[in-house]
């Protein structure tokens, strides 16, 4: 039976996530900004007493770190920690206002999975038993999108980050393993007015990284047909990716029709 911390629980692919371990016998710590989503999944989870519901922004660092050690009480300790927290909208650098949008995913994607890992890692380590930090990348971290360049880069820091971590806890006992989405079927990407290739439902998806998850896998794109493209669009030369996706469809700003 393993001990699961989700971040960004409360809906998209954290819910898939909390649903897949739920199934498994798991011990549950749901931490999301939406207390009656939490306890409403919660309530619909195998064995609901044993799951932990915390009502948190995971940009308000305290009441993260309130809820790690929350969760590490009730349970004994952690298995497993995935800082699914994540936002996205479209950002313009020259427009002034979109600066704060800016900033507010950089600290949401970004510095909130570190401060959703650092109060798990010493007790993970004294455990003696294997442990998995995972952090939620995306296809989009894999090259810069025009007009998603928050996003684009949050999640290029989140591929980058967790390999640095991966490194330094090497022969700990913690994994740090990187789960990077295509198009899953959420509330993030229903709001993308483009075709999405590949889309994949968020159970199976859930299925997929769970089996990266428990392999230790240190980067894996799910799904694997999305992990093909993103293999072809590292190796394009700049000339070339420039020109092939100058055009592309960008993603709404924050507030716009």
């Amino acid at each position: 039976m393993k001990r699961v911390f989700i971040t960004g629980a409360s809906s998209g692919i954290g819910a898939a996530l909390a649903a897949h371990y739920a199934a498994q016998g798991c011990t549950l710590g749901l931490l999301g900004r939406r207390a009656d989503a939490l306890q409403a999944l919660a309530a619909s989870l195998p064995n609901a007493g044993r799951h932990r519901c915390y009502a948190a922004d995971v940009t308000d660092h305290a009441a993260l770190r309130g809820a790690a050690e929350a969760f590490l009480g009730h349970a004994g300790g952690c298995d497993i920690v995935i800082a699914s927290a994540g936002i996205s909208h479209g950002t313009i650098t020259e427009l002034p206002e979109d600066l704060p949008v800016f900033e507010s995913i950089i600290a949401t994607n970004v510095t909130a999975t570190v401060a959703t890992f650092a109060p798990f890692i010493a007790v993970m380590r004294a455990q003696g038993t294997p442990a998995r930090l995972v952090g939620i990348g995306s296809v989009a971290g894999v090259r810069g999108l025009p007009g998603g360049s928050a996003y684009s880069a949050s999640k290029a820091a989140v591929r980058v980050y967790c390999e640095s971590l991966r490194v330094e806890l090497r022969g700990s006992g913690i994994e740090v393993v990187t789960i990077a989405p295509g198009y899953i079927d959420t509330p993030m990407t229903q709001q993308n007015k483009y075709p999405m290739p590949f889309l994949m439902q968020p159970g199976a998806f859930a299925a997929a990284a769970a089996r990266c998850i428990e392999r230790g896998a240190s980067y894996r794109v799910v799904p694997w047909q999305a992990g093909m493209i993103a293999r072809l669009l590292r190796i394009l030369p700049d000339w070339l990716y420039d020109r092939a996706f100058a055009k592309a469809p960008h993603k709404a700003r924050k507030g716009a029709a």
